[in-house]
């Protein structure tokens, strides 16, 4: 029989989310906690999750429809206040982790606050590190991206207090597995219209070359969602002239993969879901490996192949080295959740000195910038329109200066690091109309 004194009131975790990736991140990550009241909160946005979005983001957690709750920003502060959340975890884009900071600035008692990335993070990003220096706790999913991090933090003096977990969809599983080629298509890479006509390609030559195989490409968005990322040169305009055996599917990633014989990538933390469910893997290759491809972390992992690899099929396992650095360490080494209890018992002792999000350099009117940058038309101030026209190009000529300022270590182009001083040449703009 349990005693009365064991019977410690559940922590009540709040994820706050809006993007895809980020929701899915979110969602897996309180729900892998046992013991806890666990909800989960989405801010509207461009990025916003449509509901097919929501329900493939949170396929195979026990997330159900009561435990979500749709916001506009404004509403945010409030609803904390009333909910009185002991653990917030912002999952969303740097400025959308800083922007939500000011809401949680607003609640009293302030709950501990985490934030973290959503999958393969190799190389750490200066923007990644600068938004997110303003929480408790800093979520990275393998001991290279506590290593990157905590270096990159180090060279930018930031005081960002890094701590590590398990990738919460990579955990171990067994498929059945089947026939299909699995393509795992991404916004960012490759980039250039070309490179990614290239890849239709490949993918058109892997069905054609088996009639008998499924070629699959995996899209997170239908028409008139929104991504994490925007996509410029969507594949199912370049794939609109296919083979019947080259097919699209919308359906959750742990879906697709009970009936694949393999998954195709350049960089995506599908990848990582295919390894955890025993699925052979590709990483392609064939556009380069490097930090702009987003593809250095598979360097030395035996997944590196090339358009011939993927034509033909053959599939690779990881070695269990690389495994070990990267995303598939011990269960015991991932301590993010005891970080969180113990500064929880610091919060409810009296002892944790909040991390508050300061005004930002230039003032009201940058502050103006920043929340129409990540709301866009859910924001209807008029500070927020004078803001975009007055600060707006000032920002994009600061950061392509600091793009091309940069060249030696450090650099996009450095490939003895793990990590990047430069802005990201990655960053995609929320659309501000």
């Amino acid at each position: 029989m349990t005693s009365r004194s064991d019977r410690r009131p559940r922590l009540r975790v709040v994820a706050i989310a809006d993007a895809d990736s980020f929701v899915k991140w979110g969602a897996w990550l309180i729900d892998a906690v046992p013991g806890i009241s666990r909800h989960l909160v989405l801010v509207r946005t461009p990025l916003t999750v449509s509901e097919a979005q929501l329900e493939s983001a949170l396929a195979g957690t026990s997330f159900d429809t009561d435990a979500v709750t749709r916001l506009d920003f404004d509403a945010v502060a409030s609803w904390l206040t009333h909910d009185r959340p002991d653990v917030v975890v912002l999952a969303g884009r740097g400025p959308f982790v800083r922007l939500l900071g000011t809401q949680i600035d607003r609640v009293h008692p302030r709950p501990v606050v985490v934030s973290g990335m959503p999958g393969v993070s190799i190389p750490a990003m200066r923007g990644a590190a600068q938004y997110r220096r303003h929480t408790d706790l800093f979520v990275v999913h393998s001991r290279r991206e506590m290593r990157a991090f905590s270096e990159l933090s180090a060279k930018l003096s930031l005081p960002l207090d890094i701590t590590l977990a398990t990738l919460p969809y990579a955990r171990r599983r067994s498929v059945a597995g089947g026939t299909d080629l699995v393509f795992a298509a991404q916004a960012l890479v490759p980039r250039t219209r070309e490179e990614r006509i290239r890849l239709a390609d490949i993918l058109r030559q892997a069905a054609l070359a088996d009639p008998n195989r499924r070629v699959v490409v995996k899209l997170r968005s239908r028409p008139g969602e929104s991504e994490t990322h925007g996509e410029q040169f969507g594949f199912t305009g370049l794939l609109a002239d296919r083979p019947d055996n080259l097919v699209f599917s919308h359906a959750p990633m742990s879906e697709a993969l009970t009936t694949a014989a393999g998954l195709v990538t350049v960089s995506s933390t599908a990848a990582l879901e295919a390894i955890a469910a025993g699925v052979p893997v590709i990483a392609l290759d064939t556009f380069g490996v490097s930090k702009h491809n987003l593809n250095t972390v598979f360097e030395r992992s035996g997944l590196l192949g090339s358009a011939d690899d993927v034509v033909a099929g053959r599939f690779r396992h990881p070695n269990a080295v690389w495994m070990r650095d990267n995303y598939f360490h011990d269960a015991d080494e991932s301590t993010w959740w005891g970080r969180v209890e113990r500064l929880v018992a610091k919060r409810r002792a009296g002892n944790l000195p909040p991390r508050r999000v300061p005004v930002p350099r230039g003032g009201a009117l940058h502050a103006a910038w920043h929340r129409k940058s990540v709301l866009g038309s859910a924001d209807r101030t008029v500070s927020g329109a004078v803001a975009v026209a007055v600060v707006g190009p000032v920002v994009r000529a600061l950061v392509a200066l600091r793009r091309r300022g940069r060249v030696g270590a450090g650099s996009w182009r450095d490939t003895a690091s793990d990590f990047t001083l430069t802005p990201s040449h990655t960053a995609s703009p929320v659309p501000l109309r």
